[in-house]
């Protein structure tokens, strides 16, 4: 498995990488593509292609904060799902980042969530707020009840929203 930061919108990777982006995540979940392209040109981002066997499998979008790494999307390629890729790609965060803090959907929104959640769990995450809000990606979006998860136990909570928000959110 082979990690790539995109690192211009030029990429080729970039148009897969939005589509899938714009099928897999509803619109109050993700940017507009311009906001989306916008990613490349802020320092704090990094869009990392994820191959497996030399074919694009994957992405992630991680925004470097002040003392950790905001997880803001992962996707495996729907045709590279069930093959344990995500627990791999979820090592290699977890090797490269000593701190991690995530965002997903309550366990309680479906099947689909309650897997999601339990694969965090198993792979080292724990739940530290569950009155998390997600900010409206832009006008028309919704802002969104979501669950905050990290790889550690965070000293101030309320500062890690606050970075999120004016920085991921802004």
């Amino acid at each position: 498995m082979e990690f790539l930061q995109v690192t211009s919108p030029d990429d080729y990777r970039v148009e897969e990488i939005y589509n899938s982006y714009s099928d897999t995540f509803p619109e109050d979940e993700r940017r507009d593509r311009d906001k989306f392209m916008n990613l490349f040109i802020n320092p704090k981002v990094k869009i990392i292609s994820v191959l497996h066997e030399s074919e694009d499998a994957g992405y992630l979008i991680i925004w470097e904060l002040s003392h950790y790494v905001f997880v803001e999307h992962f996707e495996v390629f729907p045709h590279y799902r069930n093959r344990k890729l995500g627990s791999d790609i979820t090592a290699h965060l977890l090797r490269s980042y000593p701190k991690i803090v995530l965002e997903i959907e309550p366990d309680h929104l479906g099947e689909e969530a309650r897997k999601r959640y339990s694969f965090y769990l198993k792979n080292g995450f724990t739940l530290i707020d569950e009155m998390y809000v997600q900010p409206s990606y832009g006008h028309g979006k919704k802002t969104l009840d979501l669950w905050l998860l990290a790889n550690y136990s965070p000293e101030n909570l309320k500062e890690i929203k606050e970075e999120i928000y004016d920085v991921v959110y802004h």
